[in-house]
């Protein structure tokens, strides 16, 4: 028989009162807070099945008198999701390159070379995580269009090799990894280089794993900044393409708009559900070691 592991209060803590109160209370707050974050996603799935005038009547129902399925495929033929899509898929798999090679490399350098001022270095881009991201996205713009990079997908991926979260989160990574396994691809011969990418980068797939999903959820809910820098519409990512042609259009029927978001919100949810223990596994290997 397998032995049940010991949680953090035995049945002997639950014969006290204040320790039943406690949990009552605990259990409340997170069917609250379950309660608040599944309800949006309930009302726009059921929304897009409602009639049009269903959906804009008052008092308001939560279940659909009549079910209208074709709603999803009137949203679909309304957009073409594949096009916004693969532009969103191409925004991300740059800045997953860039992720992956240019922070990867700045972090392995900062963590195992003998890098001038590497205190400071590190201490700059930890500083960095206390500035707000409207403060510099007007300089960032300014900069992009004096490179004459607007209108480009490299306008997502030049600031996603500045980014010190990332930066961090690989640094710490790479302090646990074990110095003798860098020193022996050393004494075979290997560059620095050669080491990062035949040792370093195969030891940080679990990391990389983590900061890939949350790559993916930036280019997947990011509407504004994507709007600044791209000119033409066939190169809107989902996000923004939702925000100009779904969100801000009267003439469309809201039950349709309804149909269109929830469409675009599934994926992101199914991704999460599928790599959510990679989240964890990542952010505790990337976690400060003692």
């Amino acid at each position: 028989m397998k032995q049940m592991e010991r949680g953090i209060l035995s049945s002997y803590d639950f014969k006290r009162t204040s320790t039943k109160i406690g949990y009552a209370i605990m259990v409340l707050m997170l069917v609250g807070m379950a309660f608040t974050m599944l309800y949006p996603i309930a009302v726009t799935m059921l929304n897009g099945f409602k009639t049009n005038a269903e959906v804009n009547s008052f008092p308001p129902k939560f279940l659909p008198t009549t079910w209208e399925f074709d709603n999803f495929s009137k949203g679909w033929n309304y957009i073409d999701l594949t096009v916004f899509l693969k532009n969103t898929l191409f925004i991300f798999i740059g800045n997953m390159v860039v992720t992956v090679f240019v922070l990867g490399l700045a972090s392995y350098s900062l963590s195992r070379l003998r890098v001038p001022y590497q205190r400071y270095i590190q201490f700059f881009f930890m500083v960095t995580l206390f500035i707000p991201a409207a403060s510099y996205m007007i300089p960032s713009f300014v900069n992009l269009k004096e490179l004459g990079l607007l209108n480009s997908y490299a306008a997502f991926w030049l600031p996603a090799g500045a980014n010190a979260f990332f930066l961090l989160l690989l640094k710490s990574f790479f302090d646990g990894v074990h110095m003798e396994l860098l020193e022996a691809a050393r004494i075979d011969g290997a560059s620095e280089v050669g080491t990062f990418v035949r040792i370093a980068l195969p030891l940080s797939i679990p990391i990389f794993a983590t900061l890939a999903i949350f790559v993916f959820s930036t280019a997947w809910n990011d509407w504004f900044w994507p709007s600044l820098v791209m000119h033409s519409e066939d190169k809107y990512p989902l996000a923004t393409a939702m925000y100009k042609y779904v969100i801000n259009v009267r003439r469309l029927d809201t039950n349709i708009k309804f149909a269109i978001l929830f469409m675009v919100m599934v994926p992101p949810i199914i991704v999460f559900l599928v790599f959510q223990k990679y989240i964890m596994r990542g952010l505790h290997l990337g976690g400060v070691k003692g």
